[in-house]
């Protein structure tokens, strides 16, 4: 009996947990725009910037992580979104935790490898950024208007390569 029980268990366990991860990822569009903090992250270049240095552009700021498997999962097609996007005036960086790379060419290959060579890159030095938004979890995506405020979020994946995501990017844009 006792082990039927601990089976019992298990499976119900496993079917929560399923159900959890199989959650549809949220789009949160925020009734009234935050501002962004001021916290400095690491272009690839070496140089330190502050999301409100990208006044002027429409910014898609990825939060990922190179131990995240969905976060790797998606790089191709968050390659071909950022290539797209720029002819539309919208700025795709990603932003990952400093601690993951030991250099920026162990991070340009890692990238290349996984199939988003041209998508900008930033460190974020000991999670600063992410911890100031009140990111823990990755993959999660913070969007930017023009002003520097922060619009929206999506929390999880999202299917960057289809039309249709752009699609709605650009609509938020002209927003």
């Amino acid at each position: 009996m006792r082990y039927f029980f601990k089976i019992v268990i298990f499976f119900a366990a496993l079917l929560f947990a399923l159900r959890a991860f199989s959650k549809q990822d949220a789009v949160n569009i925020f009734a009234d725009s935050r501002d962004v903090p001021e916290t400095y992250i690491t272009h690839e270049s070496g140089r330190d910037y502050k999301l409100s240095d990208f006044n002027g552009n429409f910014l898609v700021v990825v939060f990922w992580s190179k131990t995240c498997g969905p976060c790797i999962k998606e790089l191709r097609d968050l390659n071909t979104f950022y290539n797209a996007a720029l002819k539309e005036g919208i700025r795709l960086i990603l932003v990952s935790p400093e601690k993951d790379w030991k250099s920026t060419l162990e991070q340009k290959k890692f990238l290349k490898k996984y199939g988003a060579p041209n998508v900008e890159f930033y460190t974020d030095k000991k999670g600063k950024l992410a911890s100031d938004f009140g990111i823990f979890t990755t993959p999660h995506t913070v969007l930017v208007d023009e002003q520097s405020q922060e619009i929206g979020r999506i929390k999880g994946t999202a299917k960057w390569a289809d039309k249709r995501v752009l699609d709605y990017i650009k609509k938020l844009k002209k927003e």
